[in-house]
């Protein structure tokens, strides 16, 4: 088995560790939705220039409309609605808590293609969605994992509900991605096409909102966010999402999506060093079992 594959894979664990800890450090400075709003037009601007080197071409003007209809509206349902909810569940939670949580995110796209698709679950494959509901449970239920000073009562179940919910959108954007990268379709294209028609219909509402002229004030005033926000979207929505593509291109889907499910892992010791957080037994039993619980699932 080539080594590419399973090598791209971390690699995506660890670009989608940084990610969510930079994107966390910016958004207690500036707020969720200004790192939601400038986050997106980084990531076009990267892949528009990754797209020019290696396509030729810095716009993918050959793409029919049918593709530009799902891609679109798999860039609207899960980097707009899923991603929004994730990075101000970041806020209330901390990254390490709500990574934990998005790890339910292929359990979430299995049962939205068994529900939608018509694809039947194994026994096996029950009892690997249990295993995995278990674990992330056990994680979110140990509270001494987490800043008491950050994280209280209210704004710990306020950060479940918008964590759950950014799962939500970024299960069902995979449904429509699916759809729009069907046949043999450049990934490149088809992540500059998800950003580009999700980054659009933000701004269009942020403008709506009259929130423009403040989302460019407070990054300017705040240049220790916009570092933030340009290295998370540099490791997130621009290389962690190309090297996930990569990842499933040249290796077994269930061997590239378990080891793409490892952030919650790997920002164990970055909540604990970076955030002060006290890291429990029941959180560490908790990682290993939502870990081995999406392995089975994603193995079958």
């Amino acid at each position: 088995m080539s080594l590419l594959g399973p090598i791209t894979a971390l690699g995506t664990s660890f670009c989608w560790s940084f990610t969510s800890t930079f994107f966390t450090l910016a958004g207690r400075r500036v707020g969720s939705m200004v790192v939601n709003r400038i986050r997106l037009v980084l990531a076009v601007i990267f892949l528009m220039l990754t797209h020019w080197a290696m396509l030729g071409t810095f716009f993918p003007w050959h793409v029919s409309p049918e593709r530009w209809f799902w891609l679109g509206l798999s860039g609207v349902l899960g980097l707009l609605i899923g991603d929004a909810m994730l990075l101000q569940s970041f806020v209330w939670l901390g990254p390490r808590l709500s990574m934990l949580i998005m790890s339910l995110v292929p359990v979430i796209s299995t049962l939205f293609a068994w529900i939608l698709l018509g694809e039947r679950l194994s026994t096996l494959q029950m009892m690997a969605i249990l295993i995995t509901v278990g674990g992330v449970a056990s994680v979110i239920l140990d509270q001494k994992g987490n800043n008491a000073a950050i994280v209280t009562g209210r704004a710990y179940l306020i950060g479940v509900l918008f964590g759950l919910g950014g799962a939500l959108g970024q299960a069902s954007g995979l449904i429509a991605a699916k759809k729009g990268l069907a046949g043999d379709f450049s990934a490149l294209s088809g992540t500059f096409i998800r950003m580009f028609v999700a980054m659009i219909a933000l701004w269009i509402v942020t403008f709506l909102m009259r929130q423009g002229q403040e989302t460019l004030r407070k990054l300017k005033e705040d240049r220790q966010a916009f570092k933030y926000l340009l290295a998370g979207a540099f490791f997130g929505p621009f290389l962690g999402v190309y090297l996930s593509l990569v990842a499933i291109q040249t290796t077994e889907i269930g061997i590239a999506s378990t080891l793409m499910s490892l952030p919650p892992v790997f920002l164990l010791p970055m909540s604990h060093f970076v955030f002060g957080e006290r890291i429990g037994v029941r959180a560490v039993l908790g990682t290993l079992i939502a870990i081995t619980g999406v392995a089975m699932l994603l193995s079958m």
